[in-house]
């Protein structure tokens, strides 16, 4: 039987991130995974979507001691541009720029690719000696009572802890165990994610073009090969994305050139493809005894505003702060009541918010698509909304 503070099930990018949170903070950590992390860029598998660090994010990573390590190889984001297309012809026929300068005097945030967030996150954790990450292994039961949980995982290890954290996933084994519902909503899309390259600068603005189906968006990367670069996500409806992803390069990149409007020219791709499905899923508790759930275990959101991670930072930093003030009663009721009950609300509206913007993406009638247009445009011009919009993107007040 081995003893820590901590288990955390899961080691994508929110799970690595508790992992340097906590360690760093002194706790003791062991950090499972049954897959290990991709952190090469051309390796098989290798996840080519891409995260936007929101402003709030980048303290909870300093504080991980991880902001040092990303950021030279961050693009920091900042306008966000949306380009409404749905007329007739596809073509733009209205841009609306959010401007960071608006609200701050820093960028939105700051983008960099999954794989290489893995790669500097591994990094550190080398460099923690109270934070055991075990690669390749992952969890297999969970026994919960008052004082303690035992995880049992799936190498035979039996490991006795005070708080196991659930960052395994939208299908979390550990949520699972624990009893905790989840609901689900799905919108029949997928969404391809992949690199480009293109002749026309994109000075650092994130760009969302909106027809039907879903938005394409684009978001600014460091140059690659001396070209500009940017990570795209191009959501549409499910058929038609997977009809897409067996196109060969030169036939998707003439489609993908085509849906941008050419806004940055010809767009080449860069990378390999990866397809994901699109769903919104919330669980029912963020918190169960001994158990405290965050990030996609807790509650998945369509690509759209870079919430998903931030939303999962704003998880841990509150599950960081409680444990602070709780040293000695880590991982008891009062701690993960408290926990739920800080979380639950923005969850919930960030969720919905979220759902109601990928809905107008979809509309495919150009009545609807008139419709859009005409609320965007109205939301633009209101000064003092588009600022406070802007503000609750950012997850700040």
């Amino acid at each position: 039987m081995i003893e820590t503070d901590i288990l955390i099930s899961g080691g994508g990018v929110a799970g690595l991130t508790a992992a340097a949170a906590f360690g760093t903070a002194g706790f003791d950590v062991i950090c499972v995974d049954p897959a290990p992390p991709i952190t090469e860029r051309e390796a098989a598998g290798a996840d080519m979507r891409t995260t936007a660090m929101l402003q709030p994010a980048r303290e909870v990573l300093k504080t991980a001691g991880l902001w040092e390590r990303l950021e030279p190889y961050a693009a920091p984001l900042k306008i966000m541009r949306i380009v409404d297309a749905g007329g007739a012809e596809g073509t733009p026929r209205l841009t609306r720029d959010f401007r960071a300068a608006d609200i701050s005097d820093l960028p939105f945030g700051w983008n960099l690719p999954n794989w290489r967030l893995r790669r500097e996150m591994v990094a550190r954790l080398q460099e923690l000696p109270n934070v055991d990450f075990r690669p390749g292994t992952g969890t297999a039961s969970l026994l919960t009572r008052t004082a303690e949980a035992r995880v049992k995982l799936d190498d035979g290890t039996n490991v006795r802890t005070k708080l196991v954290i659930a960052a395994d996933g939208r299908n979390s084994p550990m949520r699972q165990a624990a009893g905790i519902d989840v609901k689900t909503t799905r919108y029949g899309q997928k969404a391809l994610a992949f690199a480009v390259t293109h002749p026309i600068p994109h000075d650092n603005v994130s760009t969302e073009v909106h027809r039907t189906g879903g938005p394409f968006t684009l978001v600014p990367l460091p140059d690659h090969e001396g070209m500009p670069c940017s990570a795209v996500v191009w959501m549409d409806d499910g058929p038609a994305t997977v009809a897409r992803m067996a196109l060969d390069a030169e036939a998707f990149e003439a489609e993908m050139s085509l849906r941008s409007c050419h806004l940055f020219g010809p767009l080449t791709l860069a990378s390999n493809r990866t397809i994901w499905p699109i769903i919104s899923q919330q669980a029912e508790r963020l918190s169960g005894q001994r158990i405290a759930l965050m990030a996609e275990a807790a509650h998945v959101v369509p690509p759209i505003g870079a919430q998903g991670l931030n939303m999962s930072l704003s998880d841990l930093s509150t599950l960081l702060d409680l444990a602070l003030a709780r040293h000695e009663h880590l991982g008891d009721a009062q701690m993960l009541d408290a926990y739920h009950d800080a979380r639950i609300r923005d969850v919930r509206v960030r969720v919905a918010g979220i759902d109601a913007l990928n809905r107008a993406s979809q509309v495919s009638t150009p009545a609807l698509r008139d419709a859009r247009a005409l609320g965007l445009n109205a939301l633009y011009a209101l000064a003092p909304v588009r600022k406070t919009l802007m503000q609750m993107g950012l997850g700040v007040r």
